[in-house]
């Protein structure tokens, strides 16, 4: 039988070796922690004749025991694709690849709908999912968010969920990059900004990772209200081709397969209207933009125009973002936690009421915070800090000429009071946690920081 060396024990390294062993492979598993939750997890896939070996870190000498029988080693996506043990392991002639690749060999046969962004692709995962099943098809969702895609793969293959007639896969650049074979039939493109420019360096080799899964895709749908998309990919020319925008300029105007928003209001196909454009109930221009990249995606997919409305009515929401919470004092709290750098963060700001009390911070991220700090002095009354990030982002702020107050705190637990305080004194429109920062300081990500948030709200909104 084969031998395959996953790396890493979290989500999608226990799901890529649980995977290829039921498809026969002989599955070693390396991880460089060894805490007792690792010791559970370590425990449960021994059962299953997975081989696990804590405490080994990311080095050549942890594999030397495998390199005569190994064929392949499997990432998790949090690995560096270019780390010198993965380079030193491909001179020696081993395969390395992600989990993402594992499963779309798993799940050959059924056509993926994969979507990728800066931000953006997370709602659009949900609400593509939600009109997809709406329509009454079997459309699950997973990868970077939900399942991991080799989870999703092995209930397909064991028969415990229903043959998918489409995969709703959200790819982040670091699953893409691992996974360069995945050809999805429909691709999605949501926004490009400057993001986890410490993994990639520049702004460049992130953007053609991006763009490599949409040229791979059988039919990709971008965004044309997207600056950087527009620019770079404005005069992209190939088969299959889709462009979203809710302008009546930019490219491919004039096509009939275009998704825009017409004079009258209505969302259209070409010159065809399709429905209200605020068929959707989510705030904002970015909402718009993903409701037209989920439309242009659904008819692709044979969904009609009127189940595609009927669902959009009576989507509620994304977890994380922009969630609302309900209102301590008369004040609306908003969740924003999925907001983990400076450009989603000013979507936040500009789509709850003014004067915002905000709550920021986090393990800070390279990419341009000026947008960010311009809307801080248009839209916000008061600022508090909380975790590793509190100084550096009280820099910029001071430096930006903020004259509201600006607090700081060790975390949530003493910041959530202050900031309620805050918008009392203030009569605020609106708090709104949304940290322009990783979670990764304080949190294993940033559905535990929301999901922290979210209890400390509970615990005082009103009734």
């Amino acid at each position: 039988m084969p031998l395959s060396i996953v790396v890493g024990l979290g989500r999608s390294g226990s799901g890529a070796a649980r995977l290829l062993q039921a498809q026969g492979h002989d599955v070693v598993v390396l991880e460089r922690g060894d805490t007792p939750a690792l010791q559970d997890t370590a425990h449960a896939l021994r059962q299953q004749n997975i081989t696990i070996e804590l405490g080994r870190p990311l080095e050549l000498d942890s594999f030397t025991a495998w390199l005569d029988q190994a064929s392949e080693v499997v990432i998790s996506p949090g690995i560096a694709w270019d780390h010198p043990t993965l380079n030193a392991l491909r001179a020696q002639g081993l395969r390395v690849r992600g989990e993402m690749s594992v499963a779309w060999d798993a799940l050959s046969g059924i056509p993926w709908i994969g979507i990728t962004g800066t931000n953006g692709k997370t709602t659009v995962t949900h609400l593509l999912q939600h009109v997809l099943a709406h329509a009454g098809l079997e459309a699950p969702m997973a990868g970077n968010v939900g399942h991991s895609a080799a989870e999703l793969a092995l209930e397909v293959l064991q028969g415990t969920r229903p043959k998918p007639d489409w995969v709703v896969m959200e790819m982040s650049s670091y699953q893409i990059e691992a996974a360069g074979e995945v050809s999805p039939r429909i691709g999605i493109w949501t926004t490009l900004t400057p993001d986890h420019l410490e993994r990639h360096g520049t702004l460049a080799a992130y953007r053609a990772i991006k763009r490599g899964l949409l040229e791979r895709a059988e039919t990709p749908v971008l965004n044309a209200d997207d600056a950087d998309i527009r620019q770079h990919c404005g005069a992209w020319s190939r088969p299959g081709l889709r462009w979203v925008s809710g302008a009546d300029d930019g490219p491919d105007k004039d096509s009939i397969h275009r998704i825009s928003v017409n004079a009258q209001g209505w969302v259209s196909q070409g010159e065809r209207p399709l429905f209200p454009a605020d068929a959707l109930p989510l705030p904002g221009d970015h909402n718009r933009q993903n409701m037209l990249l989920t439309t242009a995606a659904a008819l692709e997919a044979s969904v009609s125009a009127s189940s595609i409305e009927a669902a959009l009515r009576c989507f509620t929401g994304v977890p994380h973002r922009l969630e609302p919470l309900g209102s301590v004092g008369g004040i609306p709290v908003f969740n924003d936690s999925k907001a983990t750098n400076y450009d989603a963060a000013a979507v936040g700001l500009r789509s709850v009421q003014a004067p915002v009390v905000l709550l920021a911070g986090g393990q800070t991220k390279q990419g341009d915070p000026d947008p960010w700090l311009e809307l801080l002095q248009s839209q916000v009354c008061g600022v508090v800090l909380f975790g590793a990030g509190a100084g550096e982002l009280a820099d910029l702020i001071e430096t930006a000429g903020f004259t509201g107050p600006v607090m700081h705190h060790a975390d949530l637990n003493a910041a959530v009071p202050q900031a309620l305080s805050l918008a009392k004194d203030f009569e605020a429109g609106s708090v709104l946690l949304s940290p322009a920062c990783a979670s990764f300081d304080q949190y294993p990500n940033f559905e535990a920081r929301g999901d922290h948030f979210r209890r400390l709200i509970n615990a005082v909104k009103d009734l």
